[in-house]
């Protein structure tokens, strides 16, 4: 599969400030790929830089074979961009300020605008300035996907939305992807991007900490165990699975023959499972780790590591 987006120790820097910090990125032409972080780790700055709102001060950029700071207006046209902060003309309906766009865009089908308003829920008769925030944002959606663009770039898409439009905006990206475009979405809401990504890169403090597919990610973190035993005290369950498990707690449960183990595993469980061998196993679940655990462990080791 041919690359979409490529950088290579891309840098951008505000004085002494380093916003993005050397970081390298491909995402794959047909896929989804997931930028996560917190506020202020470099998603936003990224996306700028990509279509050319911003440009970087080091390393190197091509979106769809080009650099975009030396494009044309026709590298813009086959992408649809959504900013993380909209701002439209308020005075105008959501019509018109699409059918103005469309013509910047290129060649729109009327027909899927409308689709997309309907799917959405939001009236595009409506002036701007007379639509609840959420209304505003499915416009903003419009317009990105309205051109049927190569390449979606979407800064924190579901903002403003409800449950029920997430759910159908994570439809779309789906239905995109399948139409063989390329979406690229940053988002702090880790649900949405467990769901919807192929490939998920971790940002912290401008740096990437971690890039791999949804289902590595989980793996290169931790799990929970919770175990119940029978024939053995809780003291002698915590020296036995001390060594196989991270902040591992036991108790003896209310009718004190039976003990409650908790605690966590890094990678592979097999030596908590062997271990776990060794006593009369009265029950036992091992949780995989969600997005969310996994990005906060990993947060949390680079912490350490500095």
């Amino acid at each position: 599969m041919t690359n979409v987006i490529h950088a290579q120790a891309l840098e951008k820097k505000y004085g002494q400030h380093l916003a993005v910090d050397g970081i390298d990125l491909k995402v794959e032409r047909g896929s989804i790929f997931g930028l996560v972080g917190p506020n202020g780790a470099g998603k936003t700055t990224i996306l700028r830089m990509l279509v050319d709102i911003i440009r970087p001060t080091g390393g190197e950029l091509t979106v769809l074979g080009e650099t975009p700071s030396q494009s044309t207006a026709a590298l813009r046209q086959r992408i649809g961009y959504l900013p993380g902060e909209l701002k439209f003309n308020d005075r105008i309906t959501g019509e018109k300020m699409l059918r103005h766009l469309a013509r910047i865009s290129g060649p729109v089908d009327q027909v899927f605008v409308d689709k997309l308003a309907q799917r959405l829920g939001v009236d595009l008769t409506r002036p701007v300035r007379a639509l609840s925030k959420g209304n505003k944002q499915k416009i903003g959606l419009i317009q990105a996907f309205m051109h049927l663009p190569e390449l979606l770039i979407l800064d924190e898409p579901t903002s403003g939305l409800d449950p029920l439009m997430q759910r159908e905006f994570l439809a779309l990206v789906r239905e995109a992807r399948d139409n063989g475009q390329t979406v690229l979405l940053s988002s702090h809401i880790l649900s949405e991007i467990q769901h919807a990504a192929d490939q998920v890169a971790v940002l912290a403090q401008g740096k990437i900490v971690a890039n791999d597919n949804v289902a590595n990610l989980r793996l290169a973190s931790v799990s929970r165990v919770r175990a119940i035993v029978a024939g053995i005290t809780a003291e002698e369950a915590r020296m036995v699975l001390g060594g196989v498990l991270e902040d591992v707690s036991a108790e003896a449960t209310g009718s004190g023959e039976l003990v409650s183990v908790e605690g966590m595993v890094r990678g592979q469980i097999d030596k908590v499972v062997k271990a776990l061998a060794r006593f009369e196993l009265v029950d036992l679940s091992i949780e995989e780790p969600d997005l969310e655990e996994s990005i906060l462990d990993l947060y949390a080791r680079k912490d350490a590591q500095r």
